[in-house]
């Protein structure tokens, strides 16, 4: 809007309301985005509160606005929970971490959750999703976007030089001009921070003959973007309502954690991590192929030469010979088969949940909840005697006031009761992260959500009916190769003996004592 519609529009104004207006410059409404696809992590786990989120954050193209996916199994997270990650993504306008202006052409997608059956309540993934948006921001490189006009000037020809060299100096493009009888047409864009005002200083060095239109294109890449966040001076850390790092849970009591260590407490892998290192495992190796040897053909004049710087010349053969040099070895040694190392194995029970799935220890467990431990103790330890692996048994102790935890050998398998505050299945989730990829771990536990994230580090997983069936098989297999022994060790006196004190041996059993025979 021009000073004399400006003017024009002060008058009415003071003729109907009595009221005197002035207009500003106003401010210009920044927006910011990311360059590249980052992975977001957020979780929300104050005491008896839980959830987790992983978000997919990647560019979009421009004037695309935010976008909202899911690419996450339904075995992972409930559908519920997945839809109302989505709800909370789309119904707040989140602040970027530049300018804390509102982020745009984005693609969000949800990859990963977790929630607690028992704990988790609908406000716990707002939380979640709020804080993995904003550290995905916080890990991104981000960019900040600045509203771009459309123009169209309409100036004499000896004034189009002048305007070309004012829209290069205001960071915009243009098109070259078009003639339309005694006038020119300029074309073209540029930033709305630097095009303020022009319209004055146009009219100023055309004498008032020249024209110019603007209309906004959209959002464009900041060209003086370090000067722009350092005057607005945002500090996204000390932006309490959008907090980009997350809440655990330790000792019974929440602590807050910074975005750049949240990676190192979170419960589920980084999806985008090891999607890139799968596409680097299916990525084929292209390997030299290893000859024996070589071959170098050589002519009839190379062979004259060589015969002639020859000492001692030997009879010439008129014919192409063949040479062959031994071969370099590949530059490839490292790629030569080995032998896969075998990995030690490990087996961790959890123990409550076996206790209430085995009938006999859950009928045990009603009278005596000490008893049905140590059976369950005794039948793991002849079970660990027959699989030969590392036996690792939890016990919950979490409601334990004060408990700090403790491991006990317990004949040839391990007993652990977890510290206060923390779960059989926390301890096994944490021990299976640690151990996991050096060897080959297996968890028996009827948790379903338990199963899913085990699953998730790369450890096996067991039912308990699975385990109770694998304990029978082996007590069986054990008492089999027992009484086979024992029927093996048998030992009979006349084995050992040679024939002719077998045959003496026969006769005193006969009553034909040696030396007496036909007396009576």
């Amino acid at each position: 809007m021009g000073e004399v519609q400006i003017e024009i529009l002060k008058s009415i104004i003071w003729d109907r309301f009595k009221v005197r207006v002035e207009f500003g410059t106003g401010k210009v409404v920044y927006k910011e985005t990311i360059e590249d696809p980052v992975e977001g992590v957020g979780h929300f786990e104050p005491l008896r509160h839980y959830a987790e989120v992983h978000l997919l954050l990647e560019p979009g193209e421009r004037g695309s606005g935010l976008q909202f996916f899911t690419d996450c199994s339904e075995d992972i997270l409930a559908r519920n929970w997945q839809r109302l990650i989505l709800t909370h993504l789309e119904e707040k306008e989140h602040k970027g971490v530049l300018t804390g202006s509102a982020v745009t052409d984005m693609k969000i997608t949800l990859v990963s959750g977790r929630a607690h059956q028992k704990h988790t309540e609908g406000g716990d993934f707002r939380q979640a999703t709020y804080r993995a948006v904003r550290q995905g921001l916080r890990k991104a490189k981000s960019v900040l976007l600045e509203p771009y006009y459309e123009f169209e000037m309409e100036l004499l020809p000896e004034h189009v030089g002048r305007a070309m060299m004012d829209i290069q100096k205001r960071s915009g493009t243009f098109e070259p001009p078009v003639a339309d009888g005694e006038i020119s047409i300029l074309k073209g864009c540029a930033p709305v921070s630097q095009m303020r005002g022009y319209q004055t200083e146009l009219t100023s060095y055309t004498g008032g003959r020249g024209r110019m239109s603007c209309r906004l294109k959209g959002y464009e890449k900041c060209p003086d973007q370090e000067p722009i966040v350092e005057e607005i001076g945002y500090d996204p850390e000390a932006d309490l309502e959008n907090p980009t790092g997350s809440v655990f849970c330790a000792h019974g009591a929440g602590f807050v954690v910074n975005w750049d260590e949240v990676e190192a407490y979170m419960h589920l892998e980084n999806t985008l991590e090891s999607n890139e290192v799968s596409e680097e495992k299916k990525r084929p190796v292209v390997r030299q192929t290893r000859s024996t040897s070589s071959q170098i053909e050589l002519t009839r004049e190379e062979l004259d030469a060589i015969y002639a710087r020859t000492p001692d010349p030997v009879k010439k053969n008129r014919t192409p010979v063949m040479v062959r040099a031994k071969a370099q070895p590949a530059a490839d040694d490292k790629w030569t088969s080995r032998k896969e190392e075998k990995k030690e194995e490990y087996l961790l029970v959890d123990g409550y949940n076996i206790i209430f799935a085995w009938e006999e220890l859950k009928e045990l467990a009603k009278s005596d909840l000490k008893s049905a431990r140590d059976k369950l103790m005794d039948v793991l330890c002849n079970y660990q005697g027959y699989k030969k692996c590392t036996l690792i048994l939890v016990f919950d102790a979490y409601k334990v006031e004060g408990g700090s935890g403790s491991v006990m050998k317990y004949h040839n398998i391990h007993v652990v009761y977890t510290k206060e505050a923390e779960t059989a299945d926390q301890y096994i989730e944490k021990t299976v992260r640690r151990i996991g990829r050096n060897h080959h771990v297996t968890v028996a536990t009827s948790d379903a959500l338990e199963q899913v994230i085990i699953l998730g580090h790369g450890a096996a997983r067991m039912s308990a009916l699975g385990l109770k069936e694998e304990v029978e098989l082996a007590l069986l297999e054990l008492r089999r190769e027992h009484l086979g022994k024992a029927e093996n060790d048998r030992n009979y006196l006349f084995d050992y003996l040679t024939k002719e004190d077998a045959r003496q041996l026969e006769k005193v059993r006969l009553g034909e004592m040696p030396g007496k025979t036909g007396e009576r």
